[in-house]
């Protein structure tokens, strides 16, 4: 048997803004935005290089917590983030157990967090031989 994960659903109150934050801010692509019978909107956008998208749920909701992406180098994706304007945190690992600034040579250790418009939480983490 073989599963993956392939769509996740993000709640948002205002589908228009939160599309222009992932595709502008974070260089999502738009794979999908019409509206299906029924007259329900369909968004769907996809971090560059990834196998999963996000659909963007109107209406709100509960925001989701660690959502996560994962890069080989957190540095340089927040450089190039940070030109976009997305808007991220420091650069951070941790040290038993504690959060401090910078990058670590600890494997999976490193990483930014940044949350939507509408408090949706993510993690970018650097993973060794990710891409």
């Amino acid at each position: 048997m073989e599963m993956k994960i392939e769509v996740v659903q993000v709640p948002v109150s205002d589908v228009d803004r939160a599309k222009d934050f992932y595709s502008k801010q974070f260089g999502f692509s738009v794979d999908v935005d019409r509206v299906v019978p029924g007259g329900m909107r369909v968004v769907q956008l996809t971090p560059p290089g990834s196998g999963c998208s996000i659909q963007l749920a109107g209406g709100g909701g509960e925001p989701l917590r660690g959502l996560t992406l994962v890069v080989p180098d957190v540095v340089a994706t927040h450089a190039e983030l940070t030109r976009l304007g997305a808007p991220l945190s420091e650069v951070v690992h941790y040290e038993n157990g504690v959060q401090v600034p910078g990058r670590s040579d600890e494997p999976w250790s490193t990483m930014v967090f940044f949350s939507d418009p509408d408090g949706n939480h993510w993690i970018i983490q650097e993973r060794p031989g990710a891409g």
